[in-house]
């Protein structure tokens, strides 16, 4: 388990709670890729915020992400994180989207720092459409 990760990405679900859009961005590669849906990513810095406040909106506003168990396998500069992620919100019964995930994040270590390139909180659900 590398500590640092697993507190960059305590520090991302802090500031995904708060709202703090900007502040998420600082976690990201500049061409990371973010999955919205089975169906949809986002490519960049840019659109990956667009698609958090996108994302708060659909939760009203009431987002609480938090991980629970999680293992990580390290190559080199590449760290793949696996994750069980739990959401929580206002209208979580009302959701389409599944409030408890295996997610899957990789992290690249960029100018000595960790930052994550792929952001997919779906995991390997993805395969089940």
């Amino acid at each position: 388990m590398n500590p640092e990760i697993q507190s960059l990405i305590q520090q991302a679900d802090q500031a995904i709670r708060e709202e703090r859009f900007d502040d998420l961005m600082e976690f990201y590669t500049e061409d990371a890729v973010l999955m919205i849906n089975g169906e949809k990513e986002a490519h960049g810095k840019k659109a990956i915020k667009e698609a958090f406040i996108q994302i708060a909106a659909y939760f009203q506003n009431s987002l609480v992400p938090t991980q629970g168990k999680m293992r990580m396998i390290k190559a080199g500069d590449t760290v793949l994180v696996l994750s069980q992620t739990l959401l929580d919100a206002d209208n979580k019964a009302e959701s389409a989207y599944s409030m408890e995930r295996r997610a899957t994040y990789v992290y690249r270590r960029i100018g000595g720092k960790w930052l994550c390139a792929i952001d997919n909180s779906y995991g390997t659900a993805l395969l089940d459409d």
